[in-house]
């Protein structure tokens, strides 16, 4: 049996639907070993709907460690995923650095002052080879900070359904060279299920290049509500399996861990 973590999930601490209580029994059912809580935090920005205020910052991990203290049949970690801005790696690792954390997910949402997920309109008039490729670019940018040690939806720009007329192989090589180079883990979203694209991040036509350069992976929900935890991770799992990957990352307090696929 493989041992199921899920470090990707968000609470009415940011945009999720409920509270972090409530994605412990169907976590359990679906027999996940982990759970992570990782609540947006959006530096520079805000103050913003979808994401925590820093000011909520403390009440949020206080809320995770005492449910961790109390929920004895299923380990709870402690995460957050961040907003990378290019120019901000040193002010960001300050806030960060006074943290107790299992893990930190680095994200990346904004292409100037808007979001790439946020609606189409994005990208009406926009030159799409441009927006991929400058994407692309401050993914790497954010794995090569040395800020984070999962990296989510690493493909987001896909959201809606939009194509480049540029090959796009070259671009998830670069990347999955650098997330390698700089030893960050590669998360399996399966919540692009749920968005127009109906598919996971990354493409899955080009998880094997991620393989080739020997990324390591773990599979998240990024669930905003709890009947979404472990969501089509049988699948994620298979697609894993079919890829040539043997084993996952596991993590405790910013230390990794590989688990192999039982």
């Amino acid at each position: 049996m493989i041992y199921k973590t899920d470090y990707h999930m968000h609470t009415w601490f940011s945009d999720g639907r409920s509270a972090p209580e409530d994605y412990v029994a169907p976590a359990i059912k679906a027999g996940l070993k982990e759970i992570g809580f990782s609540e947006h935090l959006t530096l520079f920005k805000g103050p913003l709907e979808w994401s925590m205020n820093s000011s909520d910052v403390t009440a949020y991990l206080n809320h995770i460690r005492n449910l961790r203290e109390n929920v004895n049949n299923i380990k709870i970690k402690t995460g957050l995923e961040v907003d990378f801005f290019p120019g901000k790696e040193k002010e960001i690792q300050s806030y960060l650095s006074k943290m107790d954390l299992d893990y930190i997910i680095g994200s990346v949402h904004y292409l100037g002052d808007d979001t790439v997920d946020m609606g189409p309109e994005f990208y009406e008039g926009k030159n799409l080879d441009r927006l991929f490729v400058t994407y692309f670019e401050q993914v790497s940018a954010a794995v090569a900070s040395g800020l984070f040690d999962i990296i989510a939806h690493c493909d987001l720009i896909r959201i809606f359904g939009f194509k480049p007329s540029i090959e796009k192989e070259p671009l998830y090589r670069k990347l999955a060279k650098d997330i390698k180079t700089h030893d960050v883990v590669l998360e399996i979203n399966t919540n692009g299920k749920n968005r127009p694209i109906n598919d996971f991040y990354p493409d899955r036509r080009f998880l094997h290049i991620f393989r080739e350069e020997k990324v390591p992976v773990c599979v998240n929900s990024d669930s905003h509500m709890p009947e979404r935890v472990g969501q089509h991770f049988e699948e994620a799992y298979k697609l894993l399996r079919n890829t040539g990957y043997t084993e996952m990352a596991v993590f405790n307090k910013r230390e990794r861990f590989m688990v192999p696929f039982k």
